[in-house]
This record gives structure tokens, sequence and C-alpha cells, in this order.
């Protein structure tokens, strides 16, 4: 409930602070009064945009501030997931609106955004303009009503939650195929990595081992003669080879060991120097004989050679790279392959997942049926009472594709008089006549609305008379289950209130200022003398003014 409201330098308001009531509190005064700024400041502090020129003219900025209490479950909800503290069931929304058009909002003292400010003031506040009822006018917001009356939350949230499957699975479904489709020439070149790579069988490194091979069969003439040369020099047959001469040297020391001991290192040495010299030769001589490269071995290395340029080249630089893209391309090759049975096994998924979907919104449609059956008998007692007998409410239900909402649309239609065709609001109700359908429907959704303060800013406009008494006793009956704030011209209105406050424009020096008092008994009866005589408030008027509220009182 929306317990006390503050206001600063908000236009023509320079400094008001407004206690409310639990019921129906309602607010009357004369036209330009500053009613309209009264509102504005709800919304404000409500989250709403709020612009610079609010700004009472010769100050730096304007501040509303408001008190709610008794919070709904679902505030202290929010105010958690914004990690915000609430004692005492207590919670004080702000909203400072400077001159150079910055704002600044708090939730109890805690700085926060307009949006999170917004959160909490829909949660808390519902407001009914002048205009709002234009909101019947729109057949799309219909279902909405529909469903608020009917409690269809649980329904609709299991709906939903099968729907969002739906729509998750045909979105994959579209993926895959658009992906198979784009892919085709991505496949293409998959699939001539994998031949160009595949088919040459690769290993890692055989570059450099053929590289190698090459240089060798390249310089086969050269080193055949280097290494001839070099056995020539370590064995000749002519007795002068290196291994001979020291096996020479070997013999004609080695028989002189007994006589001088010291010659055993050296011709130990020897020996050792001859078996390396053989074991080299032998080596050399193998690595000779295994040099025999033919013209065909020679060719191949070269070819292969080439091969391997070529693919370090595209797909490199190095023969790893290659043999890593070779890989991946086959991994890819793989998924794509595999894409055609994902996409089967998804339109599996798809056709369980759309009979279990069209089972409950057939099941949704039925729900709505049957509460729109009701909800036609309530509002239609609802506009009986508001002084519209004749208008007949119906509810036009047809089914159509699945949406998120279901297969229902659903129009309000009217028929003004009894036997009349029901049509489009838009095409029959006066603004008056928007006026108490909205009500009936707040009335009908009293029990169901979850939002404890409900403000009807001039709900009256466009009806008098036995109208306006109705709406008057109807926004009574309402406020016994919600707060109720109104701002009205009417007197049956405001003889109703338990709580009348009078929005009063004075001078003040130079400047115009606005008030706002509750009034005790003997200002209600002046101020709706006022309602009742204008200017001209004689005693007859005031008489007529107090037994109304009065009698008024007496009901309550």
């Amino acid at each position: 409930m929306l317990n006390e409201l503050h206001i600063e330098n908000l236009a023509v308001i320079e400094n008001a602070t407004i206690e409310l009531q639990n019921n129906l509190n309602v607010f009357t005064g004369e036209t330009g009064a500053g009613k309209s700024v009264l509102i504005g400041g709800i919304n404000a502090i409500l989250g709403q945009r709020v612009y610079k020129d609010v700004v009472r003219a010769g100050t730096d900025k304007a501040y509303v501030s408001a008190v709610f209490t008794e919070l709904p479950d679902a505030v202290t909800k929010k105010l958690g997931e914004l990690d915000i503290p609430c004692e005492d069931d207590e919670l004080i929304l702000s909203r400072e609106i400077r001159s150079d058009g910055k704002s600044f909002a708090k939730i109890n003292s805690r700085p926060v955004t307009a949006s999170a400010l917004k959160d909490i003031g829909n949660l808390l506040v519902n407001i009914h303009g002048q205009h709002d009822s234009q909101v019947l006018l729109d057949a799309s917001k219909h279902l909405d009503i529909l469903d608020n009356y009917a409690g269809s939350e649980k329904l609709i949230s299991d709906y939903q939650s099968s729907f969002r499957e739906l729509q998750k699975t045909a979105r994959e479904i579209n993926k895959l195929k658009i992906s198979s489709k784009i892919s085709a020439q991505r496949q293409m070149y998959l699939n001539q990595i994998v031949l160009d790579i595949g088919s040459l069988e690769i290993s890692e490194d055989e570059d450099k081992l053929v590289e190698q091979r090459f240089k060798i069969a390249d310089n086969a003439v050269s080193l055949s003669e280097a290494m001839r040369a070099a056995l020539s020099c370590l064995n000749s047959d002519e007795s002068y080879g290196a291994g001979e001469l020291v096996a020479n040297a070997y013999a004609e020391l080695s028989v002189h060991e007994d006589v001088m001991k010291e010659l055993e290192p050296i011709t130990s040495r020897l020996n050792s120097v001859i078996i390396e010299i053989n074991d080299i030769a032998g080596e050399l001589s193998h690595l000779l004989d295994s040099l025999d490269i033919d013209e065909a071995e020679y060719d191949r290395l070269t070819q292969r050679r080439a091969q391997l340029a070529s693919i370090k080249k595209r797909y490199g630089p190095e023969l790893s790279d290659a043999i890593k893209m070779y890989e991946s391309a086959l991994d890819e090759i793989k998924k794509f392959e595999s894409s055609d049975e994902a996409i089967s096994e998804l339109e599996s998924k798809k056709s369980e997942l759309l009979v279990q979907v069209t089972k409950k919104a057939e099941a949704l449609s039925e729900f709505r049926l049957k509460a729109s059956q009701k909800f036609v008998g309530e509002v239609g007692s609802e506009l009986s009472f508001l002084n519209m007998p004749d208008v007949v409410l119906s509810v036009k239900h047809e089914k159509g594709k699945l949406t998120l909402s279901g297969m229902d649309n659903i129009e309000f239609l009217i028929s003004a008089n009894r036997g009349e065709e029901p049509k489009p609001l838009a095409k029959i109700a006066s603004g008056g006549e928007l006026s108490r359908i909205m009500l009936a429907l707040k009335a009908v959704l009293a029990d169901k609305d979850a939002i404890p303060t409900l403000i009807f800013d001039e709900i009256d406009a466009g009806v008098s008379g036995r109208a306006a008494q109705k709406i008057g006793i109807k926004l009574k009956e309402i406020s016994s289950k919600h707060q109720v704030i109104c701002v009205t011209h009417l007197p049956q209105i405001a003889i109703m209130a338990d709580n009348h406050l009078l929005i009063e424009k004075t001078v003040k020096g130079d400047r115009t200022v606005t008030d706002v008092k509750s009034l005790n008994f003997d200002e209600r009866v002046h101020e709706i003398a006022r309602f009742l005589g204008g200017n001209n408030i004689t005693e007859t008027v005031l008489k007529d003014a107090e037994e109304q509220l009065k009698s008024t009182m007496e009901v309550k």
C-alpha cells in the first residue's frame, strides 16, 4: 500500500506531503490545480520517463518519494533479486530529477536504475489513466485480460515450456539444413584436402629425410669418387696404404717390446689404429656399395621432393601443419556425414513435441473457452450495475496457428443495444462507455489482481448522473480489496471517499503554488458544494452537499 507521497519542486507543487489510507482516496480540485502533476509525481517514483521541464522554475531539482507498506510477496522476491534490504516491511522509492535532465533513483536509499524502479513499481501500483481505456481497443491485449481472469498461469507456463522446446528443436533443424546447403562448397574443399594429402601417405619429417636422400643422389658421382679415393688411401695394394703402413710400423716395434718395456703402450695404440682403420674402411666400403643410385631412384626422389614442397606451400608451412589439416578435414567430413542422421533424429523429436504442444494448446483453449463464458456473465453484471444494462459483452474465440500464447485468437465484442450484432469495441464504444467497461473489468479482476494499489485518473470522463454514482459505488467496492486512489471531477464519486484530498492552487508572494490537504467533514461539504453549485454556493447547495455526504457515510 502507498502510505505517503512526498513531492518537492515538481512543476507547481513546491512542497507537499500526502498521507493516504488503505481504502478509497479521492483527489479533487479545479482544472489546472495540479492533479496531473500529482499523477506525474507518482509515475516518476514508479520508474516512468521524466523530463527536465517538470522541475519547478528557479530550482535546480525536483524530488519525489513514496513509502509503501504491506508489500506483496512478488515485491519482496524482486528486492531479494536486486539485493536490496527491506526492514519492517517498509519500502521507500525515491526519484530526483535535475534541471539538466539527469535523474537519480533509489530504493531504500540504495541507488538503482530507472529500470529497476519500474520493475518494482509495476508490482506495487497500477495506474489507469483517462486514455488507458484505449487498451480495450487493442484486440491483442484481450487474451491477456482473459488469462488474468481465468488464472491460466500454470497451463500457460507448462504449454510455453513445451512450445519453446519445439521452437528450439525447429531452429536446430533449420540451422543444420542451412549449414548443409551452405557447406556444399566447404565439403568439396575438405574432400580436396583429403585427396591431396591422403593420397601421398606422407609422414611427419618425411620432407627432411627425402631432402637428405635427394642431396646424396644428386651428388652420387662425386661422393663415389671421394669414397674410392679414401679407400685407396686406407688400403693400397701397393703397400703404401695407411693401413699397411701402420701395420708395418707395428711389426717393426713389437719385436723389441721385451728389450724396451716403454714400447708396449705405443704398439698397443698402433694396434688400435689398425683396427680403427679397418673399421673405417669397411664402413666406407659399405656406404660406397649403398651409393648405387640408379636414374629411376633419382627421378622418384625428385618427384617426391616436388610433391612434398607443393603440399607445404598449400597447407603448410610445415609438413606437420598439412598432416594436422588432413586430420581436421577428416573429422569435419565425419560431422557432415552425421548431419543427415542428426536432422532425422531432430525431425522425429519435433514431431513428438508438436503432438505434445498441440494437446497442451487444446487443453488451454478449452480452459479459456469455459472461463470466457463465466467472464462474460460477470462483466455483464458489472456493466448492468454501472448503468449499461443493454450493453452485452461477448468473447470472439477463434483457433489459429500455434504461438507462444497458444492457438487462441481472442477479441472482446459488444452489442450496444439488445438484439444488435456484437461488434469490435473500437467501432461502437464511446469514451465514457470504455471507461465503465474498463472499470467493470477491474471489478471482475479485483480478487485476482495481486497489485495492491490501483490509481484511476479521471475514469469518470464522459459520464454523469446515475452512471457517475454507480462508478463511485464500484470504486468503493474495489477499495475493500485494493487501495484505490482516484482523481475525479464528479461529486458522486467524491462523496464515496474514505480520504478526501483537495488539490488547491494559491499564490504565495509572486509565485503560484499547489497545496494538497486532507479535508475534514466541513471542508468536504464545501468542496462537494463547489461541484454542485460552481461559484454560486448557496445555503441550499451547502445543505444538499451535507445531506448527500451524510447519507453516503451512513451507508458506508
